[in-house]
């Protein structure tokens, strides 16, 4: 009913260490299966045993993934009857007050960012004492976004007898530090990382800032094979000036990035799943945990910062063993750092010309905004293409006792 046929490689290590009580750290990327990898051993557990209060909790960094793990958990437990909630901030007085009855009641599991859930643990109504899992997902960027206090705060407040699970893409020296702290003797496990898929069609274009709106309106202008397409920008100011510029050549497309409130970021991300609107332009809130089937494309309109976060940008695509084409703009300033991720990730991408009518904009090596003939400030390009741009929670484990 679901489509599963056959076990991951993190769903067949994990589940069974899961389901025998072990502590477990587990390393692998998005794509990969590993919400199910935890998903699945908690519902088997809650459809054998009885507790009172909730039994598992689930920490992520965002609302996106809150949300996403959240309704795999409804679909995986349709014939068990678990109970859960979401739980993340941005929501008002009407969802605070669901949240609060379910916490005093105790759902089965709670799937909560860090700080509106420390909200409802300071007004101590929360039923934890019985809590049986704690499971870390994408605990990596929980880091990288500065979660690590929230995360100990809340860990102080619940059982030290417990299972926890820590799940991360990547394995910097502080998810090892920080598991050291929250782990007691766990079961390892790394699936390959740092390597996108193999039925990825990776190019990248040496382009100069000014040239990146008329390249990506040539890139998508009159393609209607492509159903849906992210488009990674590096800051917000990108994103709504990419997301303009593509709207004044005629392309249906959105923008999504924090500076929208929950309400309209929900309702977008929903039009592009549904394909009602077929091209998003994001800021890394999308790269991550968010879970859309058929993206055909994937534009990373400036260099990632690292090979990390390239190959989780461009693992929108191609998921479930589809295919899919991911792209990268490459200006003279990039050059070596994307040399980098190249070298990190072994892989050489092949480059491709630029087309004909905009071969002024190729990138030279040390020049970020211009190109060769440049034609302006805007960049504005002769066909009408539309213009360049230059422009493109917090309190905290240790260590449980058994």
């Amino acid at each position: 009913m679901m489509g599963f046929e056959e076990a991951t490689p993190i769903q067949e290590q994990a589940i069974p260490a899961i389901l025998e009580g072990r502590d477990l750290l587990g390393v692998a990327q998005t794509g990969t299966g590993k919400t199910a990898a935890f998903l699945l051993p908690i519902i088997q557990m809650l459809s054998k045993q009885e507790h009172k209060g909730i039994h598992t909790l689930i920490l992520g960094p965002t609302r996106e993934l809150v949300m996403q793990v959240d309704q795999q958990l409804e679909a995986l437990s349709y014939f068990v009857g678990a109970s859960s909630i979401p739980i993340y901030g941005g929501r008002g007085g009407q969802e605070m007050e669901q949240e609060k009855r379910a916490l005093k009641r105790g759902a089965d599991i709670i799937v909560a960012t860090p700080g509106r859930l420390i909200s409802h643990l300071e007004m101590g109504y929360a039923q934890i004492d019985n809590l049986q899992c704690l499971i870390l997902d994408e605990a990596d960027r929980m880091l990288d976004m500065g979660f690590a206090p929230a995360i100990q705060t809340i860990v102080n407040k619940l059982p030290q007898k417990r299972q926890t699970l820590l799940f991360s893409a990547t394995m910097p020296n502080d998810i090892r530090r920080f598991s050291k702290q929250l782990l007691e003797d766990p079961v390892e496990i790394s699936i390959a990382i740092s390597k996108p898929a193999e039925n990825i069609m990776q190019g990248a274009y040496e382009v100069s800032d000014r040239g990146k709106i008329p390249l990506t309106q040539h890139l998508l202008t009159g393609k209607k094979n492509l159903k849906r397409v992210i488009i990674f920008a590096s800051t917000k100011k990108k994103v709504r000036e990419l997301t303009q510029g593509l709207q004044r050549a005629g392309l249906d497309c959105t923008d999504i990035s924090s500076d929208l409130d929950q309400k309209d970021r929900e309702e977008r991300l929903r039009s592009f799943k549904n394909g009602t609107i077929p091209i998003v332009v994001a800021t890394d809130v999308l790269s991550r945990g968010i879970d859309v089937s058929g993206i055909d494309l994937v534009i990373n309109y400036d260099v990632p910062n690292d090979a990390e976060d390239y190959v989780h940008r461009i693992g929108r695509t191609a998921r479930a063993e589809a295919s899919g084409v991911a792209l990268t703009y490459v200006n003279g300033e990039d050059m070596r750092s994307f040399k980098r991720i190249e070298e990190m990730i072994e892989t050489k991408i092949r480059r491709i010309v630029l087309p004909p009518d905009l071969e002024e904009f190729k990138a030279t090596p040390g020049r970020g905004r211009g190109g060769s003939r440049g034609r302006g400030r805007g960049g504005h390009h002769q066909k009408g293409r539309g213009r360049g741009n230059s422009g493109g929670k917090n309190r905290g484990g240790g260590r449980k006792k058994r």
